[in-house]
């Protein structure tokens, strides 16, 4: 309602009320203390220009931590529309954006996609090179990801956890539906913001692949140019089935034969450009 303040602790209010009729209550000398004395705790918020402005503590659900350290910070002034501006231009922002994601649900729902469901003895076997007990968390977003490659609709999913809470198996999981599908070869894109991520998933999906006949390449500046070549071509052509990489896997002169599924990994941690072919390759 008012904007950025600046939180100045807790105060005890205390105020005087009488049952007289208004008129005896214009002047404060009017009012008897000895009757109907209230003690209120109130929040001190102090705004712009040295205003104040208490809420009390009951109505501690309208206010909210400000997400910035920014010890710059201006504080908005009470009254001013300079805060109300702001706010409706956000809110101008926030229906654009709904649009926006409303009209990419819609064209999702209408677009068909191929139906992903590994062959049972390949995945079985793949599943089995898990060591350690899924967490229930992680089995529930493995089964989700898999009723959603089986369903026949495009996927958009986020997948969110703590380092270390298994993330990778999930994404393991999704590429093994994938490629173990008995159609024609379809391919997985792997992408992360760093060459050093990138290596680490490299690493990771050869391991679990191992044994299984599903090429897997690298691409990244870490890659010779007459090797990048040659990947590029197995990509082109189909041989390379899992494809992990930087952006480098994003430029236009990646052709994949038949891309099915794009693993994103840290997308937050690309720039705007590599965001925007991002877009591109979910269309």
């Amino acid at each position: 309602d008012h904007g950025i303040g600046r939180f100045q602790g807790i105060q005890t209010i205390t105020a005087g009320t009488a049952n007289e009729p208004p008129s005896s209550r214009l002047r404060v000398d009017s009012i008897p203390l000895n009757r109907g004395i209230i003690k209120t705790d109130m929040i001190k918020i102090e705004y712009g220009g040295n205003d104040t402005l208490f809420v009390p503590v009951d109505d501690i659900g309208l206010i909210t931590r400000y997400g910035s350290d920014n010890p710059l910070i201006q504080l908005d002034r009470l009254g001013i529309a300079a805060w109300k501006n702001r706010r409706d231009k956000v809110r101008k922002r926030i229906k654009v954006a709904a649009e926006e994601l409303l009209k990419i649900a819609a064209a999702r729902h209408l677009k068909k996609a191929p139906i992903f469901a590994a062959d049972e003895h390949f995945y079985d076997e793949f599943k089995a090179k898990f060591g350690f007990v899924e967490t229930e968390d992680q089995m529930r977003a493995i089964e989700e990801v898999e009723e959603d490659l089986a369903k026949g609709s495009p996927m958009d999913r986020l997948i969110c956890g703590d380092v270390g809470f298994g993330k990778t198996e999930v994404a393991l999981r999704a590429a093994a539906n994938v490629v173990g599908s008995n159609k024609t070869k379809t391919q997985v894109a792997v992408v992360a913001p760093t060459t050093l991520l990138s290596r680490q998933h490299f690493k990771n999906f050869s391991k679990r692949f191992e044994g299984t006949g599903v090429k897997i390449v690298q691409l990244s500046r870490l890659v010779t140019p007459t090797k990048a070549k040659e990947i590029r071509a197995q990509i082109a052509s189909g041989e390379a089935q899992i494809v992990i990489g930087t952006h480098a896997i994003l430029q236009k002169s990646i052709e994949f034969k038949n891309l099915g599924l794009v693993i994103i990994d840290e997308e937050q941690h690309f720039g705007v450009a590599q965001k925007e072919r991002l877009k591109e390759l979910r269309h």
